[in-house]
């Protein structure tokens, strides 16, 4: 006999918007070991970041195979340093690195956990295209149209609650929604998460995973219940849907 999945299984990680870029080698100043990987993003300092190399050779110091750490960020210069560990020294950029086909990339490396939202939701939902043709049978009764199913399309929507620390995930989405530039918002949304030694696994969990543009926040203050924000997002391409624990 099947067993029917409770809420307690599921759970929502989430990739901060803004925090997605692109370089080239002339964006490299490695006298000063920084980046100008894009103006007015969202990274924060300590926050774990990978590259891609574009076809090319990133500055000597970086490599694709191994995230670093955001130790500066300025916005409106779009001017980035970067350390091996959380909080570490500077790390030392010893040239421009060789631009390939495309540009350089850099973008949050992995989803964090949202350990405040209280709910989520994700609606799919398909066009409905008039086929019905004239010159029918005629009949006693009107005929019905006929329809196919076109184009699908999603929306969603987490409520998280609104704490008095600054620094969690769940904070950082509620204030993606004002965030002028969202490239790289991203949704891990899992229905039946199953952990290993502490980690999620993937293969045994299902999950729908979107890249998104978030669209609206409700804010809901009660006396009587404790502080939530509902925020809405849709997805910017055609979403990855794992619904199989294979």
């Amino acid at each position: 006999m099947a067993t029917v999945l409770s809420g307690t299984s599921g759970a929502l990680y989430y990739k901060p918007a803004g925090t997605s870029g692109t370089f080239t080698a002339a964006d490299v100043t490695n006298a000063s070991n920084n980046i100008k990987v894009g103006t007015y993003l969202n990274f924060k300092v300590n926050d774990k970041v990978s590259f891609g190399t574009g076809g090319g050779t990133l500055p000597a110091g970086l490599s694709a195979a191994t995230d670093v750490f955001i130790k500066t960020y300025a916005a409106a210069t779009g001017i980035a340093t970067f350390s091996a560990t959380a909080g570490g020294t500077e790390l030392a950029l010893t040239n421009d690195g060789t631009d390939g086909t495309s540009a350089f990339t850099i973008d949050f490396a992995e989803f964090q956990s949202v350990g405040n939202v209280r709910s989520w939701s994700f609606e799919v939902t398909r066009e409905e295209i008039d086929v019905t043709s004239i010159g029918q049978s005629l009949a006693q009764t009107s005929p019905f149209r006929t329809f196919i199913a076109g184009f699908a399309d999603g929306s969603g929507s987490a409520e998280v609650y609104f704490t008095d620390d600054d620094t969690t995930i769940a904070s950082r989405l509620i204030e993606d929604v004002i965030q002028r530039e969202q490239a790289g918002a991203t949704f891990k949304l899992y229905m039946d998460q199953v952990l290993s030694s502490g980690t999620v696994d993937d293969t045994k969990s299902r999950s729908i995973e979107l890249k998104a543009v978030l669209t609206s926040a409700s804010y809901s203050v009660n006396p009587d219940d404790a502080q939530t924000v509902s925020v809405s997002f849709r997805p910017l391409q055609a979403p990855t849907f794992d619904l199989t624990k294979s």
